[in-house]
């Protein structure tokens, strides 16, 4: 059964990750959400016979924390949960751009917050996000293959796969774009193709993003609720000449500050009345997994609910002061929640 998000009481436990309880004829129910490093995977709903002091209201939060462990460690195992989340089947292109994304499409930590999504076209556009973290190091790419379908689709393929390969190799980010231009130069499917790509490596101690810019649509800052887009090195896409040095660039990342990088699905044909920097700077104060949800739906409403292109985007806060900052027990930390709807007769209770 799928239920919608309709402003009751399930969305607001979701979206502002606090933990509600609500009168419910002679019952009292506890919605806790069950969410890990930022990645919300869904709510614990508990029906009580009498109201709940504080102690089982953390009790249950945490019990919902610990279940999304549980989740985490069991999906590895089962088709469950991946059958679950889907409302309608997948084309064989959409099972392998799917299987090129991370596990979680949020991640959260003291100094940084990143969440993505992908709203895929009719036919797939091999648009892929991907992100890694090391112990002072977040790695994380956008890309955009040419075509649709089966095609784009293995394009896609190669293209990730290669950058994943060598940044595992402990490659640099110039190295990563090198070896994705040669792995499309060298193994295209149909003899010749391409994709644009944002490479991006983010020094967690000084909050310096390093980026290699392969074609691909120029991200936006947003800073102080101002958006603006960032400049950088023109380079070619990868996969179509070999002897050709690629350029880096810096980005210098204040506390505070969101960037935002996305495929040209966002920004062409019927998505570019979405006037993406202004909706950007009228969202500035939501949590950056709010973010990609309420653009998702934007899009699909303004070029929807059919998509000639995929669309993607990838959005990073920073906070700063990488190591000692972040404080939670369950759900999301508190103080990067969204702001809370009015519940009514809910009473919130923060979940850490």
């Amino acid at each position: 059964m799928v239920l919608p998000f309709d402003g009751g009481p399930q969305e607001q436990a979701l979206r502002t990750q606090r933990v509600l309880v609500e009168e419910c004829g002679d019952l009292f129910v506890v919605r806790a959400p069950v969410t890990q490093r930022g990645e919300a995977i869904g709510l614990l709903e508990v029906a009580l016979p009498a109201a709940p002091s504080e102690a089982t209201v953390q009790a249950v939060s945490r019990t919902a924390h610990t279940l999304a462990f549980v989740i985490i460690a069991n999906r590895r195992h089962t088709d469950l949960f991946e059958w679950g989340q889907r409302t309608t089947a997948f084309t064989l292109a959409a099972e392998i751009q799917r299987r090129l994304l991370p596990a979680s499409f949020a991640c959260e930590a003291d100094s940084f917050t990143l969440a993505a999504w992908l709203e895929p076209a009719a036919s797939i556009g091999g648009d892929t996000f991907d992100y890694s973290i090391a112990r002072d190091q977040l790695h994380l790419s956008i890309t955009d293959a040419v075509g649709h379908g089966v095609q784009s689709a293995l394009t896609a393929t190669l293209c990730v796969g290669s950058l994943r390969n060598t940044r595992r190799r402990g490659g640099t980010l110039l190295e990563q774009a090198q070896a994705a231009n040669d792995a499309l130069l060298d193994h295209a499917p149909g003899g010749f193709t391409f994709a644009t790509g944002l490479l991006g490596r983010l020094d967690l101690r000084t909050g310096v993003l390093a980026v290699v810019n392969a074609g691909h649509p120029i991200p936006l800052l947003i800073r102080e609720a101002t958006a603006q887009p960032v400049a950088l090195p023109a380079n070619r896409p990868f996969g179509v000449l070999r002897h050709r040095a690629y350029l880096e660039a810096e980005i210098v990342l204040q506390p505070g500050d969101r960037l935002v990088l996305v495929t040209d699905g966002m920004l062409e044909r019927d998505a570019a009345a979405l006037d993406l920097p202004a909706r950007l700077q009228d969202l500035s104060a939501l949590h950056a997994r709010e973010v990609v949800r309420v653009l998702g739906d934007l899009v699909l409403e303004a070029a929807g609910p059919t998509l000639p292109d995929d669309a993607c985007l990838l959005v990073l806060d920073w906070h700063g002061g990488h190591g000692d900052t972040r404080h939670t027990t369950a759900g999301a930390d508190p103080h990067r929640a969204s702001t809370p709807i009015s519940a009514g007769a809910l009473s919130t209770r923060t979940a850490s």
